[in-house]
């Protein structure tokens, strides 16, 4: 497993990539609102990358699953939809649902990725409890990062606070490495398994990774829908879904989606 390190200089070339990934981000939660449509979140997310000169990294990506490839800028993943929602002028955001919304970019030859799930109009107390496990667990990743420390250790703390708030881990999708490619190695589960004990990640600085916890209010096993792209829970339960790029430093580590 090639992992590479990346320089302070290619590390400041993917803040940038990741500041505009930021400011798709937070615009589009301005926007996520009761009546938009999950294409309108598309189209300002696209207009934030031509702005600054960025190319959007999901749409044109192939999937082993379906010839057709991915057609949006986003993903835009609604209550029960994982990750790898499809934006479409067809689904209209209703109050008390949450909205998944990925987001990544190349900027002069580096990228940015970050996720973010955001509440519309009111939401259940339940769906509020499953987007504040799913943060603080990226926020828990996030204090541990440092070299020397084990992956094992960090997704272990995760595993166990998702699964002693009584949600479960999505184990079918994992987060990964990140530089000039969106997905390059190592993957990063937010779980502990066997595979990973037996070829654990001993964090190194100049590492960068792409981190983000996907929790399912039920049972963790997910199914891909016939468009070929979309991951759902099973069970129809919620998932929500947060994510940033973080470089592995001398002291810790920095959030380069911040």
């Amino acid at each position: 497993m090639a992992i590479n390190i990346r320089s302070k200089s290619e590390i400041e070339k993917m803040r940038k990539a990741g500041m505009v990934v930021r400011i798709a981000l937070d615009k589009i939660e301005e926007y996520c609102k009761v009546g938009v449509t999950t294409a309108e979140l598309d189209r300002i997310a696209c207009e934030v990358a031509a702005e600054y000169g960025a190319q959007t990294l999901f749409k044109g990506v192939r999937s082993p699953y379906t010839i057709v490839p991915f057609p949006g800028a986003i993903c835009a993943s609604v209550n029960e939809q994982v990750v790898h929602g499809i934006p479409s002028q067809g689904v209209y955001l209703k109050d008390s649902d949450i909205c998944s919304v990925d987001f990544g970019v190349r900027l002069n030859g580096y990228c940015g990725d970050s996720a973010k799930t955001i509440a519309v109009g009111k939401i259940s107390d339940g769906k509020r409890k499953l987007m504040d496990v799913t943060r603080n667990m990226l926020n828990l990743a996030i204090e541990n990062i440092a070299p020397g420390i084990k992956w094992s250790e960090i997704a272990g703390m995760m595993q166990k606070m998702a699964e002693e708030s009584g949600f479960s881990v999505v184990r079918d999708l994992v987060g990964h490495g990140i530089g000039t490619q969106m997905h390059e190695e190592p993957q990063v589960p937010n779980f502990v398994n066997r595979y990973l004990l037996k070829n654990d990640i001993i964090l190194e600085e100049g590492m960068v990774l792409a981190v983000e916890p996907m929790v399912n209010m039920g049972k963790s096993s997910v199914k891909t829908l016939n468009d070929g792209w979309t991951v759902v829970t099973r069970d129809a339960m919620p998932s929500a879904h947060f994510e940033h790029t973080i470089a592995v430093t001398k002291k810790g580590c920095d959030v380069l989606t911040a």
